[in-house]
């Protein structure tokens, strides 16, 4: 059984010591302690959840804390707005322990067709990017494979892959926030892209860097 008592959490169990345990315990000691917890059968389960509550809680302290992205009005159907929107999904992304990338697809210049975040994580699939996720969503909508008139908007530079699949999509646009300078598609040569599809880099580029910086960061800690 536990019970708090002036900030202290106590483990009440017959014919065995009390532990007590700091609720101000630094996270990595957390975690330190949690394996011994669970190795250690003369702990109860209970024990056990209450640190692996504790941590899963302070990681999307964490992660919400640092990437705090300031939300501003951007005018309408701008790159900006459409930039702020896969960033919106990015975010969702990151509270979910995926690495926080965010994707929309627009027709028309008006209308979001398709969105994606990245789910390799929760699939267990490594081509599930939020690119590939938006794209696919966008061709459904339209019942087509191509998207004539279309744009795309992601928070990172596509990788190798993705630009793949949007040069078989033959996308009219491309618009990325921040650059990826190990895997982005524009350090290949020659251009993996469509010839006719367009790029506009460098939207809401720091914002799209410093959510990513931030997760990693919080990963770290």
């Amino acid at each position: 059984m536990l019970k708090i008592v002036k900030n202290k959490v106590f483990l009440c169990k017959k014919e065995c010591k009390i532990t007590k345990i700091s609720v101000k315990t630094t996270f990595s000691s957390r975690i330190f302690l949690l394996k011994k917890l669970i190795f250690n059968e003369k702990y109860r389960l209970n024990v056990v959840f209450s640190h692996i509550s504790y941590l899963i809680s302070r990681i999307t302290a964490i992660f919400a804390e640092k990437a705090k992205i300031v939300v501003k009005n951007y005018p309408l159907y701008s790159h900006e707005y459409f930039m702020a929107k896969a960033l919106d999904l990015a975010i969702q992304a990151g509270e979910a322990g995926e690495i926080p990338v965010g994707a929309v697809v627009v027709a028309g210049g008006s209308k979001i067709i398709g969105k994606g975040s990245n789910q390799t994580e929760q699939l267990n699939d490594v081509t599930a990017h939020a690119e590939i996720i938006a794209i696919t969503a966008a061709t459904q909508f339209l019942g087509a494979k191509y998207l004539k008139d279309c744009t795309l908007y992601v928070t990172l530079e596509p990788c190798v892959m993705c630009a793949g699949a949007l040069h078989w999509s033959q996308i009219d646009r491309i618009v990325f926030g921040a650059s990826d300078t190990k895997r982005g598609f524009s350090r290949v040569s020659p251009p993996i892209l469509h010839p006719k599809t367009s790029v506009v880099k460098g939207i809401l580029e720091t914002d799209c860097e410093m959510l990513l910086k931030n997760f990693f960061k919080g990963l770290r800690t």
